[in-house]
């Protein structure tokens, strides 16, 4: 009779285990509603990101009326370095640069950081320059976070949550200096979609 006890012990335990854990799952998908999602589809596979509105609300704000518009399709992207980003956003295959809307305010201090996996707006040496363009860190780039009074950083928006090995294929393609751009991937790398895909 002790075996059994201890058996039908062991047996409710690992009963209480698989309900915690159904519960666990349960609450998981119900916290990813709602959240938006936009797909790339792009040369190289698909890459999903997830946008952090509460973070970067006038970001993401701009980020999806170009989504919306399809500015992204048929972009390439135009500046890749293997160990550090890849970027997007704004040229098309034959190097021409397209026409944006007006550059918006830089949010690099809403507590969001550059690490692997992340997507950041790209700017120019004005803090408030960033347009439609953006990267995807292939690492953790903590020297482009924001530092008060020392550094504007780069603002995150958003993280892959899919699709990071497509990330790091584009990430070691073969690149050279086209015209007065360096770091152009010889075969182009074009984003053919950019949907919104939940959150709607």
């Amino acid at each position: 009779m002790k075996y059994v006890r201890n058996t039908n012990w062991y047996l409710a335990a690992v009963v209480m285990a698989v309900v915690i854990l159904t519960i666990g799952c349960r609450a998981d998908r119900k916290s990813v509603k709602g959240r938006k999602m936009v797909k790339l589809e792009t040369a190289k596979g698909s890459i999903v990101i997830e946008v952090n509105e509460t973070a970067a609300p006038v970001t993401v704000a701009n980020f999806l009326r170009y989504v919306e518009e399809d500015f992204y399709d048929g972009v390439i992207f135009h500046r890749v370095i293997p160990g550090f980003m890849i970027q997007t956003g704004g040229f098309t295959p034959d190097m021409k640069q397209k026409t944006t809307h007006e550059p918006i305010v830089n949010e690099a201090a809403n507590g969001l950081k550059n690490t692997r996996g992340t997507i950041a707006m790209a700017r120019t040496s004005n803090p408030n320059s960033a347009t439609s363009q953006f990267f995807i860190n292939q690492v953790d780039n903590h020297y482009l976070d924001y530092i008060e009074g020392k550094n504007p950083g780069y603002a995150v928006f958003g993280k892959v949550v899919e699709g990071m090995d497509v990330v790091e294929t584009i990430a070691q393609v073969k690149t050279a200096t086209n015209g007065l751009h360096q770091n152009v991937p010889v075969q182009p790398v074009i984003i053919k979609s950019a949907k919104v895909t939940s959150g709607k």
